[in-house]
């Protein structure tokens, strides 16, 4: 039994990761998230009130941390659920505003992450006063990161 729950999670994972692919060509943002997470469908009504075309999938977290993996995220880049879109990663709460700037500008390299879930990034409450400070990284080819924009 545990052998066929293996190749079951196994063909699962792959037909998410064919979908992603699919969603990758397409221009639509496929989101990777877990069933209970509020915040990250908070973050896809965000993206869609912007105007972006979103998926939504629900994973097992162990699924989820090995597509973040997959993507070619590393420990502290990481957050609660991780989208692509024409190539590139999303990962975590990034605003619209960056993700359409990211397109426009198509620089070479994996995405951007907003790591954690800072207060007041979309989908994470208002933005406000008392708002946490973040900041937007670019994740490069080699796995490094700089700031893309940061919000004060």
């Amino acid at each position: 039994m545990k052998g066929l729950n293996r190749k079951l999670g196994a063909a699962a994972f792959t037909a998410v990761l064919l979908l992603s692919q699919a969603a990758w060509a397409a221009g639509t943002l496929d989101v990777l998230k877990s069933a209970s997470c509020g915040c990250c469908s908070s973050w896809g009504k965000h993206m869609r009130e912007a105007g972006f075309t979103v998926t939504e999938t629900d994973l097992p977290l162990a699924e989820l941390n090995a597509a973040k993996v997959e993507a070619g995220l590393k420990p502290g880049q990481t957050s609660c659920h991780t989208a692509r879109i024409d190539g590139y990663v999303i990962e975590g709460h990034v605003p619209a505003r960056e993700v359409r700037r990211l397109l426009d500008e198509r620089p070479n390299a994996i995405g951007l992450t907003v790591p954690d879930m800072p207060y007041g990034s979309p989908g994470m409450g208002e933005a406000g006063d008392d708002a946490d400070p973040y900041d937007v990284l670019m994740v490069k080819r080699d796995g490094t990161t700089e700031v893309y924009q940061s919000y004060r």
